[in-house]
């Protein structure tokens, strides 16, 4: 890449970003950052990392980064992404393979998400994600009239969705392959594939899935639990039961900012998959309706930032990335109302996890960068 090439990925020429995206999602970044303090108080009663290393690691090493890495993918022309998105898949998964070296990995509920290096750890899967959507939207918007021959079109698409997914299987990661593939799905469905290749997709991934409940039991369990709230609420029900008691306590209006009861004590990860269940407990019906409104607004901003975008690889890149954080969203704000079975999914922009509000940040930068050239 020449020097020319370089300013011209770095020059925006003067274009702005969607003014209403990048609003509305500094409102639900500064509320979800609110609201992660609050919860974090609860930890003050518990066993584990203190307070003031929970929010020294959540600002450090993902709010900061995170901003900082959003305003210079906004500067970045989206283009760029295109050339190297190989690379970056390549590098992605490759640091997921790490994982499998136990001296480098860390262990944490019983899964192996997370790599190790001195006191800081951080978790693959979320570059893995950023870096698959970015390569699928590359490679769909090349193969282009060639998408619904077996050859280049859904053997393809196959092998590539396989190949992460079975990544993030090994690490014990259900819920994000979920995400993830249903994120594909709907990339591979807009660049113009074959319904009825979606649909032998949809059913490989069915028939994956009904083979991971009945090989890992904890996926039965969820499943029993969503069937029948009531089955084993000391143990593998006790969550989600605790999440609608901390949701139902807060009414109408909730308890008030930072009142939470249930974050001290009963609620498992608090400032973690739970913390949904802790804004509904403090702001009541409205506030958990409102985060929900929210998130809908972003969905529909971002679909219009797509449906503008200049290009067939801007507009499916922004589609995945604004699918991937939305559907990951409402799978988390769900589960916490018992509408689905338990996930083990962060609320994103509001529940801990540096790496994940980094990625986050960063891909929407990319988003932000798209709308700069909308038609």
């Amino acid at each position: 890449m020449n020097r020319h090439s370089l300013k011209m990925y770095l020059s925006s020429n003067g274009r702005h970003v969607n003014r209403y995206f990048l609003g509305l999602l500094l409102l639900i970044l500064t509320l979800g950052t609110l609201a992660f303090f609050s919860a974090s108080f609860g930890l003050l009663s518990r066993d584990g990392p203190p307070f003031s290393s929970v929010i020294k690691s959540q600002v450090i090493y993902g709010l900061l980064p995170g901003l900082l890495a959003a305003y210079v993918f906004s500067k970045i022309h989206y283009a760029l992404w295109r050339k190297v998105a190989l690379y970056g898949l390549i590098f992605a998964i490759f640091l997921n393979l790490l994982l499998l070296i136990p001296e480098l990995s860390f262990e944490h509920g019983g899964a192996v998400r997370w790599l190790k290096i001195g006191s800081y750890t951080f978790q693959p899967s979320e570059f893995l994600k950023i870096a698959f959507i970015l390569y699928l939207a590359s490679w769909l918007s090349t193969t282009k009239e060639k998408l619904k021959d077996v050859k280049f079109g859904i053997l393809p698409f196959i092998l590539i969705l396989g190949v992460t997914v079975t990544l993030l299987i090994i690490q014990r990661d259900t819920d994000t392959a979920v995400v993830l593939s249903t994120t594909a799905l709907i990339m591979y469905f807009a660049a113009g594939a074959r319904i009825k290749d979606i649909l032998i997709v949809m059913a490989i991934c069915a028939f994956g899935l009904v083979g991971l409940f009945f090989t890992r039991p904890y996926l039965m369990d969820r499943m029993q639990v969503f069937l029948n709230p009531s089955h084993d609420p000391a143990k593998s029900g006790y969550q989600v039961t605790q999440s609608l008691v901390a949701i139902g306590s807060g009414q109408l209006v909730g308890r008030g900012f930072g009142q939470s009861i249930q974050k001290y004590s009963r609620l498992p990860e608090p400032i973690g998959d739970s913390i949904y269940a802790v804004i509904g407990e403090e702001f009541g019906f409205l506030g958990s309706v409102f985060i929900i409104v929210l998130f809908f607004i972003l969905a529909v901003l971002g679909m219009r930032i797509s449906i503008r975008a200049p290009d067939s690889f801007g507009r499916l890149t922004v589609l995945g990335i604004v699918i991937m954080i939305t559907v990951q969203s409402f799978v988390n704000m769900a589960s916490m109302l018992g509408l689905i079975p338990i996930s083990g999914l962060p609320l994103i922009f509001v529940s801990q996890g540096g790496t994940s509000l980094l990625a986050a940040l960063a891909a929407v930068g990319i988003v932000l960068n798209v709308s700069r050239y909308s038609k």
